[in-house]
């Protein structure tokens, strides 16, 4: 006996496959999908750990940035403090510098000669003062070259002017160089000034004396 299939076998035929294409291709959709999902998941954990390496970065950059202004604070400290301290060793060895200087003018002062002013400018001393003639002037200069601290006297100026006798006199202005003693800063005082020490008193007189005469 002949039997008949008489169903639609094609159609079932073509059903099944075309199912079997629907699963590959949505399992093709949900594998994609996946993946992508992990691969985001991935990168964004990469992302975080990178962003927290940054933070640390940006944190330690901070600390060393002030660190760092804090060492050139204490610098500035320090070299301020190194600035006193040559200051006051300066001052240490020039203390006695004037007194000495206008200890050996008053030595070295011939008669007949009177100072007005004495002007300290680092190892330069300007002398300005009154002289009965210029010969006076000569011998002051030639006694500041014999002193043991002064040396290279010059003369700036001499020019004739009247005394408050109105009588006429020679007013004169020389340089001279300090050799064995220290120079002390910058310095403008009248010969005539107040002494600083027992020992200079009488030097300090003399010189007053001559000034007001």
């Amino acid at each position: 006996m002949i039997r008949i299939n008489l169903l639609p076998h094609r159609e079932a035929k073509r059903a099944l496959k075309k199912r079997e294409f629907n699963f590959i291709v949505l399992g093709t959709v949900v594998g994609a999908a996946a993946l992508w999902y992990l691969g985001k998941l991935i990168l964004d954990d990469q992302i975080t750990s990178q962003q927290r390496r940054n933070d640390i970065l940006v944190s330690e950059n901070k600390k060393l940035t002030d660190q760092i202004d804090e060492i050139k604070k204490l610098k500035d400290q320090t070299n301020a403090l190194i600035a006193r301290k040559q200051v006051v060793e300066t001052l240490q060895v020039n203390r006695g510098a004037s007194v000495k200087l206008l200890d050996q003018l008053v030595r070295q002062l011939p008669d007949g000669v009177y100072l007005k002013s004495v002007k300290q400018t680092g190892q330069i001393v300007n002398i300005v003062g009154l002289a009965q003639s210029n010969a006076r002037v000569s011998t002051l200069m030639r006694n500041l070259d014999a002193s043991p601290y002064l040396q290279n006297s010059q003369l700036v100026e001499i020019k004739n002017v009247n005394d408050k006798n109105q009588q006429r006199i020679n007013e004169f202005s020389l340089n001279v160089s300090l050799k064995g003693l220290e120079a002390a800063p910058m310095v403008k005082r009248p010969v005539a000034g107040a002494p600083t020490t027992a020992t200079d008193q009488g030097a300090r007189e003399k010189v007053m004396q001559a000034i007001t005469k």
